[in-house]
């Protein structure tokens, strides 16, 4: 397959993962309009991270971690449920802060946004899906690697589209709406978690 081929169809891939509405997809919305739109994208760099290291376990065809996760996908769910109905719940509590982009943490951001989309247990389980639609996994060398990027690349287009989109209503959040979206962003990751949790008595 050719290099611009394998490029193309891993960044479809990357951005079929990443544009579906999900917990780490809210978390990007909220530091972007919380911090602006550089914080969205650092964000974003963190989950796109997440994103290909998945990509290349299942570019790569790891056998042994793919048959780990696929046989643990019950404690896989489990405890990345639970972990996304905490930090759920602690989005829920968190007071709202003004909007002072230049005091911002971008470090704090990107690794929030790995360590989420890390523990997501739908990313690589989606990925599998993916890949096998697109007939792309058990590449060698090169064509892999190429996979990689392009997996990464997609990623990043779509953090960048939603962390510009949701920059731009920044400055139509006051302090009530700021409070109001801390507490949507709390029900909406705990919801997936909650619902990450009942999908794991049924696996």
């Amino acid at each position: 397959m050719l290099p611009l081929e394998m490029l193309i169809k891993g960044a479809i891939a990357g951005l079929a993962i990443s544009a579906p509405v999900g917990p780490v997809n809210v978390f990007c919305i909220s530091r972007a309009v919380a911090k602006g739109r550089r914080a969205g994208m650092i964000a974003g760099i963190g989950a796109a991270a997440a994103d290909t290291i998945y990509g290349a376990i299942a570019g790569f065809s790891i056998s042994y971690i793919i048959h780990f996760l696929i046989k643990e996908e019950f404690w896989i769910r489990l405890v990345g449920g639970s972990l996304l109905i905490a930090i759920g719940v602690l989005y829920f509590f968190r007071p709202p802060k003004a909007l002072e982009p230049k005091r911002s943490s971008p470090g704090s951001d990107l690794v929030a946004a790995f360590v989420l989309n890390l523990t997501n247990p739908t990313t690589v389980l989606s990925f599998l899906a993916v890949l096998a639609a697109l007939h792309l996994g058990g590449q060698h060398g090169w064509e892999s690697l190429y996979l990689v990027a392009g997996i990464f690349a997609g990623g990043m287009a779509w953090w960048i589209f939603l962390s510009l989109i949701a920059a731009h209503f920044r400055e139509r959040f006051g302090h009530g709406a700021m409070y109001w979206m801390n507490r949507v962003a709390g029900i909406a990751i705990g919801a997936f978690g909650i619902v990450t949790v009942i999908l794991s008595r049924a696996s």
